[in-house]
Protein backbone atom coordinates (compact mmCIF):
# COMPACT_ATOMS: atom_id res chain seq x y z
CA UNK A 1 0.00 0.00 0.00
CA UNK A 2 1.69 3.47 -0.77
CA UNK A 3 2.34 5.76 1.64
CA UNK A 4 1.86 9.24 1.63
CA UNK A 5 2.41 12.24 4.15
CA UNK A 6 -0.05 15.23 3.51
CA UNK A 7 0.76 18.28 4.92
CA UNK A 8 -1.77 21.43 4.99
CA UNK A 9 -2.13 24.85 6.27
CA UNK A 10 -4.96 27.66 5.88
CA UNK A 11 -4.10 31.24 7.16
CA UNK A 12 -6.25 34.53 7.62
CA UNK A 13 -4.71 38.27 7.25
CA UNK A 14 -7.37 39.70 9.49
CA UNK A 15 -8.69 36.43 11.33
CA UNK A 16 -11.33 36.79 9.58
CA UNK A 17 -9.48 38.38 6.63
CA UNK A 18 -8.05 37.70 3.21
CA UNK A 19 -7.45 33.63 3.29
CA UNK A 20 -6.01 30.84 1.75
CA UNK A 21 -5.11 27.59 1.92
CA UNK A 22 -1.79 25.55 1.02
CA UNK A 23 -1.37 21.51 1.22
CA UNK A 24 0.98 19.20 -0.39
CA UNK A 25 1.52 15.47 -1.18
CA UNK A 26 4.91 13.59 -0.03
CA UNK A 27 6.05 10.25 -0.69
CA UNK A 28 6.86 8.85 2.77
CA UNK A 29 9.59 6.66 1.77
CA UNK A 30 11.26 8.97 -0.71
CA UNK A 31 10.35 12.23 0.80
CA UNK A 32 9.35 13.18 -3.30
CA UNK A 33 6.86 16.14 -3.87
CA UNK A 34 3.96 14.42 -5.61
CA UNK A 35 1.23 16.98 -5.56
CA UNK A 36 0.75 20.54 -4.66
CA UNK A 37 -2.69 22.62 -4.00
CA UNK A 38 -3.35 26.57 -2.61
CA UNK A 39 -6.04 28.86 -3.07
CA UNK A 40 -7.50 32.10 -1.93
CA UNK A 41 -10.56 32.14 -0.55
CA UNK A 42 -11.65 35.27 0.10
CA UNK A 43 -12.56 36.61 3.61
CA UNK A 44 -12.60 33.75 6.52
CA UNK A 45 -10.92 32.85 9.52
CA UNK A 46 -7.85 30.84 9.94
CA UNK A 47 -9.41 27.37 11.26
CA UNK A 48 -11.92 27.54 8.05
CA UNK A 49 -8.61 27.88 5.71
CA UNK A 50 -6.63 25.15 7.50
CA UNK A 51 -9.93 23.00 7.61
CA UNK A 52 -10.25 23.63 3.48
CA UNK A 53 -6.38 23.15 3.44
CA UNK A 54 -7.28 19.53 4.72
CA UNK A 55 -9.44 18.91 2.27
CA UNK A 56 -7.29 20.01 -1.02
CA UNK A 57 -4.55 17.63 0.77
CA UNK A 58 -6.61 14.77 0.99
CA UNK A 59 -8.57 15.64 -2.00
CA UNK A 60 -4.93 15.43 -4.01
CA UNK A 61 -4.24 12.14 -2.10
CA UNK A 62 -6.95 10.16 -2.97
CA UNK A 63 -6.20 11.75 -6.55
CA UNK A 64 -2.61 10.04 -6.72
CA UNK A 65 -4.14 6.90 -4.87
CA UNK A 66 -7.37 6.09 -3.28
CA UNK A 67 -6.29 3.10 -1.29
CA UNK A 68 -3.09 4.66 -0.06
CA UNK A 69 -1.92 4.71 3.68
CA UNK A 70 -2.23 8.89 4.45
CA UNK A 71 -0.57 10.84 6.93
CA UNK A 72 -1.62 14.46 8.17
CA UNK A 73 0.87 16.67 9.74
CA UNK A 74 -0.85 19.83 10.63
CA UNK A 75 0.67 22.53 13.20
CA UNK A 76 -3.24 23.01 14.00
CA UNK A 77 -4.11 21.68 16.95
CA UNK A 78 -7.24 22.11 16.79
CA UNK A 79 -8.44 20.27 13.19
CA UNK A 80 -5.39 17.92 14.14
CA UNK A 81 -7.68 17.00 17.73
CA UNK A 82 -11.34 17.29 16.25
CA UNK A 83 -10.02 15.51 13.13
CA UNK A 84 -8.47 12.41 15.34
CA UNK A 85 -11.64 12.51 17.34
CA UNK A 86 -10.30 13.70 20.55
CA UNK A 87 -12.12 16.81 20.79
CA UNK A 88 -15.84 17.88 20.00
CA UNK A 89 -16.36 19.87 16.95
CA UNK A 90 -18.29 22.88 18.66
CA UNK A 91 -18.31 25.72 15.92
CA UNK A 92 -21.19 26.02 13.32
CA UNK A 93 -18.41 26.89 10.49
CA UNK A 94 -16.25 23.63 11.33
CA UNK A 95 -18.78 21.12 11.56
CA UNK A 96 -19.49 20.42 8.09
CA UNK A 97 -16.13 20.91 7.04
CA UNK A 98 -14.92 18.67 9.35
CA UNK A 99 -17.62 15.99 7.79
CA UNK A 100 -16.33 16.66 4.37
CA UNK A 101 -12.49 15.72 5.34
CA UNK A 102 -13.71 12.31 7.23
CA UNK A 103 -15.79 11.42 4.17
CA UNK A 104 -12.72 11.61 1.58
CA UNK A 105 -11.04 8.87 2.39
CA UNK A 106 -11.89 5.68 4.74
CA UNK A 107 -11.18 6.48 8.34
CA UNK A 108 -8.66 3.88 8.74
CA UNK A 109 -6.24 4.94 5.92
CA UNK A 110 -5.97 8.02 7.49
CA UNK A 111 -3.94 9.25 10.87
CA UNK A 112 -2.91 13.05 12.16
CA UNK A 113 -0.26 14.33 13.78
CA UNK A 114 0.21 17.75 14.99
CA UNK A 115 3.80 19.58 14.28
CA UNK A 116 5.42 22.91 14.93
CA UNK A 117 4.71 25.14 12.69
CA UNK A 118 8.33 25.76 11.61
CA UNK A 119 8.25 21.99 10.55
CA UNK A 120 4.96 23.11 8.01
CA UNK A 121 6.74 25.53 5.74
CA UNK A 122 5.71 24.02 2.65
CA UNK A 123 2.24 24.02 3.44
CA UNK A 124 2.60 27.01 5.04
CA UNK A 125 4.54 28.93 1.94
CA UNK A 126 2.08 27.65 -0.36
CA UNK A 127 -1.00 29.22 1.63
CA UNK A 128 0.66 32.70 1.73
CA UNK A 129 1.33 32.77 -1.99
CA UNK A 130 -2.35 31.85 -2.48
CA UNK A 131 -3.28 34.78 -0.15
CA UNK A 132 -0.80 36.84 -1.84
CA UNK A 133 -2.35 36.40 -5.77
CA UNK A 134 -5.87 36.92 -3.75
CA UNK A 135 -4.75 40.48 -2.79
CA UNK A 136 -3.62 41.16 -6.40
CA UNK A 137 -7.24 39.80 -7.82
CA UNK A 138 -5.88 36.64 -9.01
CA UNK A 139 -5.53 32.75 -8.16
CA UNK A 140 -2.65 31.14 -6.85
CA UNK A 141 -0.89 29.35 -10.11
CA UNK A 142 1.37 25.44 -9.84
CA UNK A 143 3.52 27.60 -12.47
CA UNK A 144 4.27 30.47 -9.82
CA UNK A 145 5.20 27.96 -6.76
CA UNK A 146 7.86 28.43 -4.76
CA UNK A 147 7.30 25.91 -1.89
CA UNK A 148 9.04 23.46 -3.22
CA UNK A 149 12.53 25.10 -3.97
CA UNK A 150 13.43 23.28 -0.11
CA UNK A 151 12.70 19.73 -1.58
CA UNK A 152 15.37 19.89 -3.74
CA UNK A 153 17.88 19.17 -0.70
CA UNK A 154 16.64 15.68 -0.74
CA UNK A 155 19.15 13.67 -2.33
CA UNK A 156 21.76 14.68 0.14
CA UNK A 157 20.06 12.65 2.75
CA UNK A 158 21.62 9.76 4.79
CA UNK A 159 20.86 6.04 3.42
CA UNK A 160 18.13 4.58 5.48
CA UNK A 161 19.39 1.54 7.44
CA UNK A 162 17.60 -1.71 7.70
CA UNK A 163 16.53 -4.05 4.60
CA UNK A 164 14.92 -2.53 1.94
CA UNK A 165 11.01 -1.94 2.03
CA UNK A 166 11.88 -2.36 5.63
CA UNK A 167 8.78 0.03 7.02
CA UNK A 168 11.57 1.78 9.86
CA UNK A 169 13.69 2.30 6.95
CA UNK A 170 11.63 4.15 4.91
CA UNK A 171 10.28 6.43 7.81
CA UNK A 172 13.86 7.03 8.29
CA UNK A 173 14.65 7.85 4.73
CA UNK A 174 11.58 9.98 4.89
CA UNK A 175 11.72 11.79 8.01
CA UNK A 176 15.44 12.79 7.01
CA UNK A 177 13.72 14.02 3.58
CA UNK A 178 11.39 16.22 5.28
CA UNK A 179 14.06 17.07 7.67
CA UNK A 180 16.30 18.45 5.01
CA UNK A 181 13.57 20.22 3.09
CA UNK A 182 12.67 22.39 6.52
CA UNK A 183 16.19 23.39 6.70
CA UNK A 184 16.48 24.67 2.86
CA UNK A 185 12.91 26.25 3.10
CA UNK A 186 13.67 28.09 6.22
CA UNK A 187 16.31 29.66 4.26
CA UNK A 188 13.87 31.12 1.81
CA UNK A 189 11.50 34.46 2.95
CA UNK A 190 7.97 34.41 3.86
CA UNK A 191 5.02 36.50 5.05
CA UNK A 192 3.28 34.24 7.68
CA UNK A 193 -0.37 35.54 8.14
CA UNK A 194 -0.62 37.36 11.64
CA UNK A 195 -1.20 34.95 14.60
CA UNK A 196 -4.11 35.46 16.59
CA UNK A 197 -2.35 35.04 19.92
CA UNK A 198 -4.29 32.06 21.70
CA UNK A 199 -2.05 29.50 22.99
CA UNK A 200 -5.14 26.83 23.49
CA UNK A 201 -7.57 25.97 21.28
CA UNK A 202 -10.31 25.12 23.86
CA UNK A 203 -13.38 27.11 22.45
CA UNK A 204 -14.34 28.30 25.76
CA UNK A 205 -15.38 31.46 27.68
CA UNK A 206 -14.37 34.10 24.65
CA UNK A 207 -12.23 36.91 25.73
CA UNK A 208 -14.19 40.26 25.38
CA UNK A 209 -12.50 43.35 24.71
CA UNK A 210 -15.21 46.64 25.99
CA UNK A 211 -13.86 49.41 24.32
CA UNK A 212 -14.23 52.69 25.35
CA UNK A 213 -13.30 55.37 23.76
CA UNK A 214 -11.79 58.47 26.19
CA UNK A 215 -14.49 61.35 27.11
CA UNK A 216 -14.23 64.48 25.27
CA UNK A 217 -11.13 67.07 25.13
CA UNK A 218 -11.11 70.94 23.91
CA UNK A 219 -10.54 69.82 20.94
CA UNK A 220 -13.64 66.73 20.66
CA UNK A 221 -16.45 69.46 19.58
CA UNK A 222 -14.54 71.27 17.28
CA UNK A 223 -13.47 68.01 15.64
CA UNK A 224 -9.51 68.62 15.50
CA UNK A 225 -6.95 66.08 14.89
CA UNK A 226 -6.02 65.14 18.40
CA UNK A 227 -3.55 62.37 17.52
CA UNK A 228 -0.48 61.39 19.74
CA UNK A 229 2.09 64.04 18.36
CA UNK A 230 0.38 66.99 19.25
CA UNK A 231 -0.33 68.40 22.61
CA UNK A 232 -1.85 65.70 24.60
CA UNK A 233 -5.14 67.75 26.35
CA UNK A 234 -6.66 66.58 29.24
CA UNK A 235 -10.92 65.69 29.89
CA UNK A 236 -12.80 68.67 29.55
CA UNK A 237 -15.73 69.30 32.33
CA UNK A 238 -17.80 67.34 29.52
CA UNK A 239 -15.18 64.51 29.33
CA UNK A 240 -15.14 64.27 32.82
CA UNK A 241 -18.98 63.96 33.80
CA UNK A 242 -18.70 61.75 31.04
CA UNK A 243 -16.00 59.20 32.21
CA UNK A 244 -18.27 59.37 35.69
CA UNK A 245 -21.27 58.28 33.68
CA UNK A 246 -19.84 55.45 31.93
CA UNK A 247 -18.23 54.21 35.34
CA UNK A 248 -21.33 54.14 37.13
CA UNK A 249 -22.55 52.55 33.91
CA UNK A 250 -20.00 49.65 34.56
CA UNK A 251 -20.04 49.54 37.43
CA UNK A 252 -23.58 48.41 37.64
CA UNK A 253 -22.93 45.98 35.08
CA UNK A 254 -19.92 44.41 36.95
CA UNK A 255 -18.42 42.42 34.02
CA UNK A 256 -15.06 44.29 33.34
CA UNK A 257 -12.20 42.22 35.24
CA UNK A 258 -9.33 44.44 33.98
CA UNK A 259 -8.79 47.73 32.65
CA UNK A 260 -5.80 48.58 30.24
CA UNK A 261 -5.46 52.48 28.82
CA UNK A 262 -3.98 54.22 26.23
CA UNK A 263 -0.80 56.63 27.67
CA UNK A 264 -1.93 59.59 26.47
CA UNK A 265 -3.76 61.87 29.44
CA UNK A 266 -7.33 62.17 28.27
CA UNK A 267 -7.48 57.92 28.01
CA UNK A 268 -5.86 57.38 31.64
CA UNK A 269 -7.87 60.10 32.92
CA UNK A 270 -10.77 58.14 31.76
CA UNK A 271 -9.48 55.16 33.10
CA UNK A 272 -9.06 55.68 36.03
CA UNK A 273 -12.39 57.42 36.81
CA UNK A 274 -13.56 53.42 35.75
CA UNK A 275 -10.81 52.05 37.60
CA UNK A 276 -11.66 53.70 40.52
CA UNK A 277 -15.05 53.00 40.95
CA UNK A 278 -14.39 49.20 40.58
CA UNK A 279 -11.90 48.79 42.44
CA UNK A 280 -9.04 47.88 39.66
CA UNK A 281 -5.98 48.76 38.62
CA UNK A 282 -4.89 50.92 34.84
CA UNK A 283 -2.25 48.79 32.72
CA UNK A 284 -0.95 51.35 30.35
CA UNK A 285 -0.39 49.94 26.69
CA UNK A 286 1.83 51.86 24.48
CA UNK A 287 0.01 50.64 21.41
CA UNK A 288 -3.25 52.11 22.37
CA UNK A 289 -2.21 55.20 21.46
CA UNK A 290 -3.81 57.41 18.66
CA UNK A 291 -2.73 58.07 15.18
CA UNK A 292 0.07 60.88 15.22
CA UNK A 293 -1.31 62.74 12.70
CA UNK A 294 1.71 64.78 11.94
CA UNK A 295 1.52 68.49 11.22
CA UNK A 296 -2.36 67.96 10.67
CA UNK A 297 -2.46 68.15 14.51
CA UNK A 298 -5.00 70.55 16.23
CA UNK A 299 -6.57 71.51 12.99
CA UNK A 300 -9.89 70.78 11.78
CA UNK A 301 -10.34 68.90 8.83
CA UNK A 302 -11.45 72.38 6.50
CA UNK A 303 -7.89 73.73 7.76
CA UNK A 304 -6.40 70.64 6.83
CA UNK A 305 -7.77 70.12 3.16
CA UNK A 306 -6.97 74.23 2.09
CA UNK A 307 -3.29 73.74 3.33
CA UNK A 308 -2.36 70.14 2.15
CA UNK A 309 -4.97 68.98 -0.29
CA UNK A 310 -2.86 66.69 -2.08
CA UNK A 311 -1.64 65.31 1.02
CA UNK A 312 -4.85 64.66 2.80
CA UNK A 313 -6.67 63.31 -1.13
CA UNK A 314 -3.52 60.86 -0.73
CA UNK A 315 -3.83 59.59 2.86
CA UNK A 316 -7.82 59.51 2.41
CA UNK A 317 -6.82 56.86 -0.89
CA UNK A 318 -4.14 54.80 0.90
CA UNK A 319 -4.08 53.73 4.52
CA UNK A 320 0.14 53.59 3.57
CA UNK A 321 -0.31 57.09 2.98
CA UNK A 322 1.08 59.88 6.40
CA UNK A 323 0.07 62.65 6.96
CA UNK A 324 2.06 65.12 6.55
CA UNK A 325 5.22 65.87 8.49
CA UNK A 326 6.53 62.43 9.24
CA UNK A 327 2.39 61.35 10.85
CA UNK A 328 1.68 57.95 11.15
CA UNK A 329 -0.29 55.81 8.53
CA UNK A 330 -3.11 53.35 8.64
CA UNK A 331 -1.48 50.36 7.82
CA UNK A 332 1.32 51.48 10.70
CA UNK A 333 -1.18 51.94 13.39
CA UNK A 334 -3.24 48.30 12.35
CA UNK A 335 0.14 46.91 13.28
CA UNK A 336 0.54 47.59 16.44
CA UNK A 337 -2.99 47.95 17.44
CA UNK A 338 -2.95 44.10 16.03
CA UNK A 339 0.27 43.34 18.00
CA UNK A 340 -1.17 45.13 21.30
CA UNK A 341 -4.12 42.82 21.11
CA UNK A 342 -2.45 39.24 20.75
CA UNK A 343 -0.33 40.93 23.49
CA UNK A 344 -4.04 40.93 25.48
CA UNK A 345 -5.47 38.90 24.21
CA UNK A 346 -2.59 36.10 25.70
CA UNK A 347 -2.70 37.84 28.60
CA UNK A 348 -6.32 37.89 29.47
CA UNK A 349 -7.80 34.77 28.43
CA UNK A 350 -11.60 34.67 28.80
CA UNK A 351 -11.16 37.97 30.59
CA UNK A 352 -13.88 40.99 30.21
CA UNK A 353 -11.33 43.93 29.65
CA UNK A 354 -12.00 47.02 29.61
CA UNK A 355 -9.81 48.94 27.13
CA UNK A 356 -9.95 53.02 26.96
CA UNK A 357 -8.55 54.35 23.50
CA UNK A 358 -9.45 56.42 20.65
CA UNK A 359 -10.70 56.57 17.25
CA UNK A 360 -8.60 55.16 15.12
CA UNK A 361 -7.43 51.87 17.37
CA UNK A 362 -11.41 51.21 18.74
CA UNK A 363 -12.41 51.53 14.68
CA UNK A 364 -9.06 49.19 13.78
CA UNK A 365 -10.19 46.47 16.19
CA UNK A 366 -13.81 46.61 15.11
CA UNK A 367 -12.61 46.68 11.76
CA UNK A 368 -10.30 43.55 12.24
CA UNK A 369 -13.33 41.63 13.26
CA UNK A 370 -15.31 42.13 10.66
CA UNK A 371 -12.48 41.42 8.45
CA UNK A 372 -13.42 45.12 6.62
CA UNK A 373 -11.28 46.90 4.41
CA UNK A 374 -9.38 49.68 5.43
CA UNK A 375 -11.77 52.12 4.12
CA UNK A 376 -14.41 51.34 6.57
CA UNK A 377 -12.49 53.03 9.06
CA UNK A 378 -14.43 56.44 7.35
CA UNK A 379 -17.67 54.68 7.53
CA UNK A 380 -17.89 54.43 11.09
CA UNK A 381 -19.65 56.45 13.41
CA UNK A 382 -17.57 56.81 17.08
CA UNK A 383 -19.13 59.41 19.61
CA UNK A 384 -16.59 60.82 22.98
CA UNK A 385 -17.24 58.29 25.62
CA UNK A 386 -18.96 55.43 23.90
CA UNK A 387 -18.69 51.30 24.53
CA UNK A 388 -18.18 48.83 21.65
CA UNK A 389 -17.40 45.46 22.22
CA UNK A 390 -15.40 42.71 20.81
CA UNK A 391 -15.50 38.62 22.06
CA UNK A 392 -12.48 36.71 20.95
CA UNK A 393 -12.81 32.76 20.82
CA UNK A 394 -9.88 30.44 20.85
CA UNK A 395 -10.50 29.25 17.25
CA UNK A 396 -9.58 32.69 16.02
CA UNK A 397 -12.72 33.89 15.30
CA UNK A 398 -14.02 37.49 16.67
CA UNK A 399 -17.80 38.67 17.13
CA UNK A 400 -18.38 42.69 17.33
CA UNK A 401 -21.19 42.94 19.93
CA UNK A 402 -21.56 46.15 20.42
CA UNK A 403 -20.98 49.46 18.35
CA UNK A 404 -20.99 53.24 19.81
CA UNK A 405 -23.54 52.62 22.17
CA UNK A 406 -23.78 55.87 23.97
CA UNK A 407 -26.90 54.80 26.38
CA UNK A 408 -25.01 55.52 29.95
CA UNK A 409 -24.50 59.23 28.68
CA UNK A 410 -28.72 59.97 28.51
Amino acid sequence: MPKFVVEADGGSRGNPGPAGYGAVVIDAVTGETLAEAAEYIGVATNNVAEYKGLIAGLKAARTLDPAADVHVRMDSKLVVEQMSGRWKIKHPDMKPLAAEAARILPAGQVRYEWIPREKNKHADRLANEAMDAGKKGKQWEPSRSTAELGTRARSAAPAPEGPPGDAAAGAAKARAALAASYELSAAVPEQAAPPVGWGSADLGTPATFVLLRHGETVLTPEKRFSGSGGSDPALSAVGRRQADAVATALAARGTIEAVVSSPLLRCRETADAVATRLGLEVSVEDGLRETDFGAWEGMTFAEVRERYADDLSAWLASPDVAPTGGGESFASVTTRVAATRTTLLARHPGNTVLVVTHVTPVKTLVRLALGAPPESLFRMELSAASLSAVAYYADGNASLRLLNDTSHLR
